[in-house]
């Protein structure tokens, strides 16, 4: 896709289908339907902790924006800088208590949903991509990576205990709760505006569904309904293309589910 934009300067993505950070910042470029050019990167391939690109990250995680000669990473600040610089749909509230709630979500999103999903996502899915692998090649691509290295030591080869499974399905379950008690107050998570706060759950939910966690909404009827609302926006199919999720994606043959 051309690379224009109202600021005149090309935006550039680098994400991957399945990323989670990814699809939230795609989903904010959709809603402003700014264009951009998609660099995916071969996750299969380890492509984020090459040199050229823990040069433009160092985390050595997806996404990075680039916007003309500057470098922006983490997807929560770079949805809030593409908010702040694209301002004419606008995704934050105008008013600053409520861009306060908003916030708040964001911080509570990124520390408690945003962390639980990636273990059941591992035991479920990821772990598989190393079935062939030694433990001593397993560890030689962990030593490669930054911020990441110490999660993918705990979770090694096989996955995470059950335990922490259960944990973390605990911890989502939290988030459901919370969305459910703030779904009362309107369509959206902070009333009647969709913004930031909504697009950072969307992830979550959509890869708890398919991962087979959609029952931990079954009782909440308002957050079953968000999502249908999510569904039916034009920028979550721009998000979530053909190939973007795990079922769309090719499951491993034989993969099992953990019990829960």
């Amino acid at each position: 896709m051309s690379a224009t934009n109202p600021t005149g300067e090309p935006l550039t993505l680098y994400n991957w289908p399945t990323s989670t950070c990814s699809q939230k910042v795609r989903m904010v470029l959709a809603e402003k339907s700014l264009p951009f050019e998609d660099r995916r990167l071969d996750s299969g391939k380890n492509e984020n902790l090459s040199d050229w690109y823990l040069k433009l990250n160092e985390n050595g995680v997806v996404p990075t924006l680039t916007h003309g000669s500057r470098v922006v990473i983490d997807s929560s600040v770079i949805t809030e800088y593409l908010d702040e610089v694209f301002p004419t749909v606008a995704l934050s509230p105008s008013d600053a208590y409520d861009r306060a709630r908003m916030r708040a979500w964001r911080q509570f999103i990124d520390e408690v949903p945003t962390a639980a999903i990636r273990v059941p996502s591992y035991n479920r899915y990821i772990r598989h991509k190393y079935d062939k692998l030694t433990q001593e090649e397993f560890d030689a691509q962990v030593a490669k990576r930054t911020v990441r290295r110490q999660f993918y030591r705990n979770m090694g080869r096989g996955g995470s205990s059950p335990e922490e499974e259960r944990a973390s399905i605990e911890r989502l379950g939290e988030t459901i709760a919370r969305m459910d008690r703030a779904l009362a107050n309107g369509p959206w998570m902070i009333g009647q505006q969709f913004t930031l706060a909504d697009v950072a759950l969307v992830p979550t939910l959509v890869r708890m569904s398919d991962i087979g966690l959609a029952d931990v909404w079954a009782d909440k009827p308002r957050v079953a309904d968000w999502l249908a609302r999510v569904r039916a926006r034009p920028s979550f199919a721009a998000a979530f293309y053909p190939g973007s999720r795990y079922g769309s994606a090719g499951s491993h043959p034989g993969m099992q589910a953990p019990a829960r």
